[in-house]
């Protein structure tokens, strides 16, 4: 498993430097793509120019993981035209760019992995996430179409999907509330399992799904505290 050259986006985020940080301790080369580096991945041209030099510097792709995404907040009333254009452009279209970019190198090269940030909203019903779980639906969707257009190239294309992530955006969420420690308690009880999602935990399952012995491809792996699984009815 070591050696291999992975290129991760949204790279300097939480998550992002998480993998960042499990891909370097196993010995991989790490290239991170961030818009804190000026990358700007929904730009088709950027993409491309990225997957070149990386080949040019390394003489192949073996691992992307399609990490960058941002947020919006609001039901579908109150959201705007822009929230859906700004979203979407990175969200989906910026792993189409990414995955357009790469995917030509990793054919040519016999094979490698592709593993996108999902999310739990893709299955999940939460609310003011309505712009979000879309774009994350999207990408759930996205990810199964690649799995099967590439699978006869030796690419498996699969997905993680977080729960609710102590992350920085979480965290400026939380902050930015009237009660900060009663939301913090509400997303915290939200998955049965009684904690927020790591960073860390989230990097580990992507390394699992980017293991050339992870034999799955298409799949959408809940890292999500037991959110979509169980549920717990207190009968006190």
């Amino acid at each position: 498993m070591s050696g291999r050259v992975v290129i991760i986006t949204g790279a300097a985020g939480g998550i992002g430097s998480a993998m960042m940080q499990r891909f370097d301790d196993q010995g991989d080369i790490t290239v991170g793509l961030d818009l804190a580096d000026g990358f700007d991945l929904t730009d088709p041209d950027q993409c491309v120019a990225a997957a070149d030099r990386v080949m040019a510097e390394h003489g192949r792709i073996d691992v992307l993981c399609n990490n960058a995404g941002i947020s919006a907040v609001g039901d579908v009333v109150q959201s705007t035209p822009d929230d859906w254009q700004r979203v979407f452009s990175v969200n989906v279209f910026g792993v189409a760019n990414m995955s357009r970019a790469v995917i030509p190198h990793m054919r040519a090269g016999g094979g490698g992995a592709i593993v996108n940030t999902c999310s739990i909203v893709a299955t999940v019903g939460l609310v003011q996430r309505a712009v979000y779980a879309s774009s994350k639906g999207a990408i759930q969707a996205l990810t199964k179409a690649m799995a099967a257009d590439e699978v006869h190239h030796g690419i498996r294309v699969n997905c993680v999907s977080p729960g609710t992530v102590e992350s920085p955006w979480v965290q400026r969420l939380v902050a930015g509330t009237p009660d900060p420690a009663s939301t913090y308690e509400a997303l915290r009880r939200r998955q049965p399992m009684g904690a927020l999602v790591t960073c860390d935990t989230v990097a580990d399952a992507v390394v699992y799904l980017a293991a050339p012995s992870t034999f799955t491809t298409g799949i959408d792996l809940l890292i999500d505290g037991g959110i979509s699984g169980i549920r717990i009815v207190d009968a006190s």
